[in-house]
């Protein structure tokens, strides 16, 4: 078996909490007062052009949110959107590690301004130099073209690279193009899995 040169990462459940999934919305659902009943369609309806960069945050919440008159802010909303995310320290951690040895880059499903945010806000630019994010790309998991977009950005066998994801949809996706892949569940499991790979810091 040829080593892994390359490490692909979910973000948001794996180096970080989800940036704006089930439990994110119903929270905010329930601190700002809105009807989850209501909400919870548009969200599917507009989610996936959000995700893919087709819209912007803005009019997201122009047709969430603020599709009638409220008596709170967009800026109030979508800054308690931002305030939801939180790091998970210990694997932000084994990633820097691991970053001198491997190619590094992220595959994720973010909006741009939740994903830019939080790139700059937990120091992930400094750990990987390329974001396979679905904002900038057009593509979300598990579409087999988000894995071959990464291949085709870091040129390197998919069978020398391992996607490292929450949500078993998104490894299937990834060992359907070829990659290796690992199910991620805590931090102690993440580093036996890889370890077995060959994979150390």
């Amino acid at each position: 078996m040829k080593p892994i040169r390359a490490l692909f990462w979910d973000v948001g459940g794996v180096l970080l909490s989800n940036a704006w999934d089930q439990e994110e919305r119903a929270r905010a659902v329930e601190r700002f007062g809105l009807d989850a009943r209501q909400f919870e369609p548009l969200h599917r309806e507009a989610v996936a052009e959000l995700e893919q960069g087709r819209i912007t945050l803005d009019e997201y919440l122009s047709r969430t949110v603020f599709w009638q008159s409220r008596d709170i802010s967009r800026s109030d909303f979508s800054s308690y959107m931002f305030s939801l995310s939180r790091a998970r320290t210990d694997v932000l951690e084994y990633a820097r590690l691991l970053a001198p040895r491997h190619r590094m880059a992220t595959i994720n499903n973010e909006s741009r301004e939740l994903n830019e945010y939080r790139i700059q806000k937990f120091g992930l630019d400094g750990i990987f130099p390329l974001f396979v994010s679905s904002c900038y790309v057009g593509v979300r998991k598990p579409d087999p073209g988000i894995y071959r977009l990464a291949l085709e950005l870091t040129q390197i066998p998919p069978e020398e690279c391992c996607f490292i994801d929450d949500r078993p949809a998104n490894i299937q996706g990834a060992r359907g193009a070829g990659l290796r892949a690992v199910l991620f569940e805590n931090l102690h499991q993440l580093r036996k899995s890889l370890e077995q790979q060959g994979v150390t810091p």
